[in-house]
């Protein structure tokens, strides 16, 4: 396995959020546990035991249950420590598994995944949400272009998201049934780049890959980079654009009480004949 992230970093950036200020900038996984919350309400099912991988954000029920909280930092919100590469979960024990902005630093997502369906009950349910692809992308391109520019060489400063159709193959890999993918760009804008960068590190959010740049970084670096972001990416009013997209994805343990798609061949009534069309064998031209 290929780690990417330096998982001691992760822990200490998101151990100092839970000792930062109450105006931590936790707006995006208040924003995403609210979705993910109103999402559940949808579905009439009781999920009597329910985990939350994850702790930064606001508290939050399921059917009037708080879930059990794993955190892989030190939080007073947190019922389990450890590591989201090893869940300590007792396989088919769990109906609901959620997880709001917490998973996309896993080194081993597709072993996450794994153990997270394994945990569930059959026709449990997994409902969750990462950061995607789009994420930060002016960011990055501002701080890649500033350093071409002061050095002419990059260094890696902003983590790499999955997109939506990895993150489906990762689903069906895992084994869920009736896997979902939907994703919300969510916009916010700042006065400078140095704004943004505090934002991201009050979240736990600042750079923690592996293969990141140890030494000083020249604060003209960032001096430059904000000079392109407010030229590129600057609103009507002066103040520049961040983009955080959110992929949210859902899939049940199988169960022989779910829908099944037909086998091919199966069909009683043809196409055509619902079109008012008519139909042509393979190489057929129309007349």
């Amino acid at each position: 396995m290929i780690r990417i992230f330096d998982d001691t970093q992760l822990v200490r950036q998101q151990s100092r959020t839970f000792n930062a200020p109450s105006k931590s900038p936790y707006f995006l996984f208040d924003w995403v546990i609210d979705q993910i919350t109103d999402r559940l309400s949808l579905i009439k099912r009781d999920f009597s035991s329910c985990v939350r991988i994850g702790a930064r954000g606001k508290d939050y029920v399921i059917g009037g249950n708080k879930p059990l909280v794993i955190s892989h930092t030190f939080s007073s919100k947190a019922n389990v420590l450890c590591h989201f590469e090893f869940l300590p979960l007792k396989p088919m024990s769990i109906d609901l598994v959620t997880s709001a902005l917490e998973l996309h630093t896993v080194n081993d997502l597709p072993g996450c995944l794994l153990q997270i369906k394994n945990a569930l009950k059959p026709d449990g349910l997994f409902l969750s949400a990462m950061l995607g692809g789009e994420t930060l992308y002016e960011l990055r391109d501002c701080l890649t272009q500033a350093e071409l520019e002061l050095s002419g060489g990059v260094t890696p400063r902003v983590a790499p998201f999955a997109d939506k159709q990895q993150i489906g193959a990762l689903l069906q890999r895992a084994g869920f049934a009736l896997p979902v993918i939907d994703s919300d760009i969510i916009a916010v804008t700042y006065n400078t780049i140095f704004d943004l960068m505090k934002d991201l590190r009050h979240m736990g959010e600042g750079n923690a890959i592996l293969a990141r740049k140890k030494s000083f970084t020249a604060k003209s670096l960032f001096l430059r980079a904000g000079e392109i972001y407010a030229q590129k990416y600057a609103e009507s009013d002066g103040r520049i654009r961040a983009s955080f997209e959110i992929i949210f994805m859902s899939g049940w343990v199988p169960h022989e009480s779910q829908q099944k798609p037909l086998p091919p061949g199966s069909a009683q009534h043809r196409l055509s004949d619902a079109l008012g069309g008519t139909e042509m064998g393979t190489g057929e031209k129309p007349h």
